[in-house]
């Protein structure tokens, strides 16, 4: 069954709008074709807007993983959990060289210490030539997303 694509779920269902702009271009392509490929069936647990952030703020449920709440304007700007595994993907959005690097991965790492989900840590990019421009400074250990190209994942193991 886990072959089966399932879209992400809203927790309390209903529909979500954002301010129009590449960021939340690039935030729509991984609600629209990342999770439901590579996180089939996962629940948006938190979504930050440009001007309007966080638009999805489950703070319960974070809590629930250990999360800590305090750092909500510190998380990356997705958060999607799929049950099932118990996998916390934390996607960060990369229009100004804010990605998933080695300092930003260990400080993740280190406000995330009590989180009971395994995390999957994702930086995803409109099209190869923005990869490129920043991907020296990819951490190991984390997975590249390109919207130009959906069915495809760069792990940096």
């Amino acid at each position: 069954m886990d072959d089966i694509v399932q879209p992400l779920k809203l927790v309390g269902g209903g529909q979500v709008h954002l301010i129009p702009g590449k960021h939340n271009e690039l935030q729509f392509a991984v609600i629209d074709f990342f999770g439901p490929r590579f996180a089939s069936g996962a629940s948006i647990l938190y979504l930050g807007d440009t001007f309007n952030k966080p638009v999805i703020y489950e703070r319960e449920l974070l809590e629930q993983l250990g999360v800590p709440t305090r750092i909500h304007d510190k998380l990356p700007d997705i958060l999607l959990y799929r049950e099932g595994q118990n996998w916390l993907y934390l996607i960060k959005t990369v229009i100004y060289c804010e990605l998933i690097s080695h300092n930003r991965f260990r400080e993740l790492e280190g406000l995330l210490d009590g989180t009971t989900a395994k995390r999957v840590y994702v930086s995803a990019f409109l099209n190869r030539t923005e990869y490129r421009r920043y991907a020296s400074h990819v951490a190991w250990g984390t997975t590249v997303w390109i919207a130009a190209i959906p069915e495809h994942l760069i792990h940096y193991v």
